[in-house]
């Protein structure tokens, strides 16, 4: 079980975000989340968007820093892909 982060490549608000998953179970997804203050409107279905301070903070916590690709090929391995 790992949680998954990529870079900060979308702008939106003056902000730079990017994408938070977890790789088998969205409790563990959420309860990560929760533990960084991340709120709940962030959540996307199957993943959370976050903008770039909380990603170095994800990264603190033990997210692993992967590559957009590995994100969206991490959800379909794991069936928790949403379309």
């Amino acid at each position: 079980m790992a949680l998954l982060v990529d870079q900060a490549h979308w702008p939106w608000r003056d902000r730079m975000w990017c994408h938070l998953i977890s790789d088998s179970s969205l409790d563990e997804l959420h309860a990560f989340a929760a533990k960084l203050g991340i709120p709940e409107r962030g959540f996307q279905g199957d993943h959370y968007d976050i903008p770039h301070d909380l990603r170095v903070q994800a990264i603190e916590h033990g997210a692993q820093e992967v590559s957009s690709r590995e994100i969206i090929l991490a959800l379909r391995a794991s069936g928790l892909r949403r379309r």
